[in-house]
């Protein structure tokens, strides 16, 4: 329980601090502008943060047993590694979506 207090407290000071240390005046655009701006840059920073932890895990989980299955049985490995690699370059594909929507949240962004 208190390595998971620490780590969400290191989470928590690591989103925090760049925050206030790049903060900056609103000027002309007024708040409204300022709110867009910040809520479009955590969305895109959220869309590809979560896409790519949950890739990098279906990819693991994907390759992990494919790779048991070549284990137990050598010989099907070339009936194994196809569809594997298929799998892959879906999961992938997520991710770079999530990744397009990023960029265009991003472009968004006034300013």
């Amino acid at each position: 329980m208190k390595k998971i207090l620490i780590r969400l407290s290191l989470v928590f000071v690591s989103l925090v601090l760049p925050v206030i240390a790049f903060a900056e005046e609103v000027v002309a655009g007024g708040l409204d502008d300022a709110y867009k701006s910040i809520g479009a840059a955590l969305g895109a920073g959220l869309a590809i943060g979560i896409a790519a932890a949950g890739g990098g895990m279906g990819q693991g989980k994907a390759v992990s047993a494919a790779l048991e299955g070549i284990a137990r049985n050598p010989g099907s490995s070339d009936k194994i590694f196809v569809p594997m690699i298929i799998g892959l370059a879906l999961i992938e594909s997520l991710v770079i979506y999530a990744l397009l929507i990023a960029f265009m949240l991003v472009v968004k962004v006034p300013g």
